[in-house]
């Protein structure tokens, strides 16, 4: 669906379904939607959209937000501009992801509500940055807003062109998934305003943001809350495995399943538990990692995301042909839970001398969050917005350990 094809829709009244153009995708929104389809929320809700959450723990979920939660949400985002010395009508809103995704609808939304520029950025232009910068040329009379997730940040800054076109813009919102620490170094060495922030499908987008000033003072986490959210931690968690909560008018009414609306739980006064873990600072919100990705290891919590970007950023900057890394859990009797790296690494460098070069990279590190194991991967991959579908991994891994016991071999490929 075109954003003007999603306008008329709402000028109808109607709900709209936005789904990826993957088969499995249009399958399981049909499925959420059921065979009703969505005239029985319009009547309650108004106009509308549907999209697909999260789904980096396994659980994708279909969420409703109505056109007027995303406005809401525009309006704050618009607030929070301005307190930054930036009109929101004056700039050009660049657009890198796509309409199916809340990180990409909302930009468009922001500049039909603000009666700003939107521009598309296709997905070509944003794997070749010489390209990127040849066909979205930036105009220093009017300010370029852009928001990222850390891989397309990464892939952009590989490249001199990439980073000079980054350079010029006049702020960059980096959100979906942690900043790597060694990437923001490099993006602070550069001098490129990023706004590290936090949201999700069910807040409709952002609800905190780093300003950029404070980035290049080298602010930690994702800011304070935007003028309509509430943020706390769960009173009830200990220590780092605090729950961030959220309250706000904008959150979801609800996730689809099977044509009806399963309410999105939350307390008696609105409070909605996420399922990521933080603790609040001087300067706002820290995001820690999923907490059901977090592990319990020989009684320490441990939360393998700022692992994984501290591991890559060390291998990368080392030298070693890692192009992309994620750790999983697996049992321990000992421990409880235990590492397990998955690696692709490209380049002649046989397996073993890369498996050893980084277990030294992680000997100085606490030994809850050593690798115990290491397993060459060669289609290990996120998803297109940079998720990790963690149970697919947790898959293919089961699926080697069985292999393996059941055809025992000399040559170890990896370190089972």
């Amino acid at each position: 669906m075109t954003p003007e094809q999603l306008q008329q829709a709402w000028a109808a009244g109607q709900i709209v379904g936005l789904a990826g153009p993957a088969r499995r995708d249009q399958e399981a929104l049909a499925a959420a939607t059921g065979p009703h389809g969505l005239d029985p929320l319009q009547r309650q809700w108004g106009p509308g959209v549907v999209l697909g959450s999260g789904g980096s723990s396994g659980g994708r979920r279909w969420c409703l937000q109505p056109l007027a939660h995303l406005q809401a949400s525009a309006t704050a985002t618009g607030q929070w501009l301005e307190q930054q010395g930036l009109d929101p009508a004056t700039c050009l809103h660049l657009n890198p992801l796509p309409l199916h995704h809340v990180s990409g609808l909302l930009p468009w939304l922001r500049a039909q509500q603000w009666g700003a520029e939107h521009q598309i950025l296709e997905p070509a232009w944003m794997r070749d940055p010489a390209q990127l910068a040849a066909a979205a040329p930036m105009d220093p009379s009017r300010p370029g807003l852009l928001s990222l997730v850390p891989t397309q940040l990464q892939r952009l800054m590989a490249a001199p062109e990439g980073v000079a076109w980054l350079q010029q813009l006049a702020l960059i919102w980096v959100g979906g998934a942690p900043l790597p620490p060694q990437l923001a170094v490099r993006a602070r060495q550069a001098g490129l305003r990023l706004a590290p922030c936090y949201g999700a499908t069910e807040t409709a987008a952002m609800v905190c943001a780093l300003p950029p000033e404070r980035f290049l003072a080298a602010a930690a986490g994702c800011g304070a809350p935007l003028a309509d959210v509430e943020l706390r931690l769960d009173a009830a968690a200990d220590g780092m495995a605090a729950a961030v909560e959220v309250r706000s008018g904008r959150l979801s009414p609800g996730w689809l399943a099977n044509g009806r609306l399963q309410p999105l739980p939350r307390s008696a006064d609105g409070w909605w538990r996420s399922g990521d873990a933080g603790r609040l600072g001087p300067v706002g919100l820290e995001v820690l990692g999923r907490l059901d990705g977090a592990i319990h290891s020989g009684g320490e919590t441990v939360f393998p995301e700022p692992l994984e970007a501290q591991l890559l950023a060390l291998a990368q900057a080392a030298g070693l042909p890692v192009q992309a890394l994620l750790l999983l859990p697996v049992h321990d009797p000992e421990w409880g839970q235990r590492l397990v790296a998955l690696v692709r690494a490209e380049g002649m460098q046989p397996w073993p001398d890369l498996q050893r070069q980084l277990r030294q990279l992680c000997e100085p590190w606490p030994p809850a969050e050593r690798p115990t194991r290491w397993l060459c991967c060669p289609e290990l991959a996120t998803t297109a917005l940079g998720k990790w579908q963690r149970s697919r991994w947790r898959d293919w891994m089961n699926e080697l350990e069985a292999n393996q016991k059941s055809r025992p071999t000399s040559a170890d490929v990896d370190s089972f």
